[in-house]
């Protein structure tokens, strides 16, 4: 489990297709502290490392992880938001975050407000329905709160804060965007469906 806030930037330095994919990833952790087999939320999908360097990750991500997430875009020199699993007695900043991503968004407008940056993205279709004004979303590993909400498109604020410590000060129109619905977002609707 994690909570969406993101502790470090990491940078992807080789990608290796061998059945599936493994990626090696630079980070500011002190990789003495993390376990092989553990897992980091890297641009918010939960993934298991596999091997240690002194400034470096690896891991193996299936093709069904693959064609569920963003990764398929990823490229050596990528930046990527990084979170280390919650342990008992960690602050919960922000919401709670599997690293299961539901789908892709997509950034179809950028428009400055004073120093935050409106960012509107387009959910799919499916996933639309769980997203709901001033409700949570992790998008590439960042716990946000929704402004609000138009059919499939829904829009976020980044301060610069947000801006500096994430890869969201990198973001373009057309980039697709890891997506974890909120966990409560999803038992009301079935509730619903229920009833």
């Amino acid at each position: 489990m994690f909570t969406g806030i993101v502790t470090d930037i990491g940078i992807v330095t080789e990608l290796d297709q061998q059945g599936d994919l493994r990626a090696r990833i630079k980070t500011g952790y002190d990789t003495a502290g993390i376990d092989i087999g553990a897992s980091i939320a890297s641009d918010g999908v939960c993934l298991t490392v596999i091997a240690l360097g002194d400034d470096w990750y690896d891991v193996q991500i299936s093709a069904e992880t693959v064609s569920k997430t963003n990764l398929n875009t990823w490229q050596v020199d990528k930046r990527v938001n990084l979170e280390r699993a919650l342990k008992v007695g960690d602050e919960l900043g922000g919401h709670i975050v599997s690293g299961h991503i539901d789908g892709v968004a997509e950034v179809v407008a950028l428009q400055d407000e004073g120093d935050s940056t409106r960012v509107t993205l387009r959910a799919p279709r499916e996933l639309a329905r769980f997203i709901a004004p001033k409700g949570s979303v992790a998008l590439n590993g960042t716990s946000l709160t929704v402004n609000d909400v138009d059919g499939c498109d829904f829009g976020i604020n980044f301060i610069p804060h947000t801006k500096e410590v994430t890869t969201w000060g990198d973001v373009s129109v057309g980039d697709q965007v890891n997506l974890e619905i909120d966990t409560l977002a999803r038992y009301v609707a079935r509730l619903a469906e229920m009833s």
